[in-house]
């Protein structure tokens, strides 16, 4: 059976308030918690991921979709 991951639609937000939304999201989550995020293509799919990594998460999956971007994260 699937479980479903937390999720964060941030389709429509632009950066940097996009990364500081997907944080502010993880921060209520235990840790090693699976969150799924989907973001606008261009600076959000660029800027979000590594934005993420460097505050420790870990990057599990980035896939493009019709015209967004499916970003799984586990945090750290």
């Amino acid at each position: 059976m699937h479980t479903a991951h937390p999720f964060l639609d941030l389709r429509g937000v632009p950066c940097p308030l996009s990364f500081v939304k997907a944080k502010l999201f993880l921060e209520k989550l235990p840790s090693g918690t699976q969150v799924t995020l989907w973001l606008d293509g261009g600076e959000p799919t660029e800027q979000v991921p590594p934005s993420l990594s460097s505050e420790g998460h870990h990057i599990l999956d980035l896939a493009m979709q019709d015209d967004y971007s499916v970003l799984i994260v586990q945090k750290a």
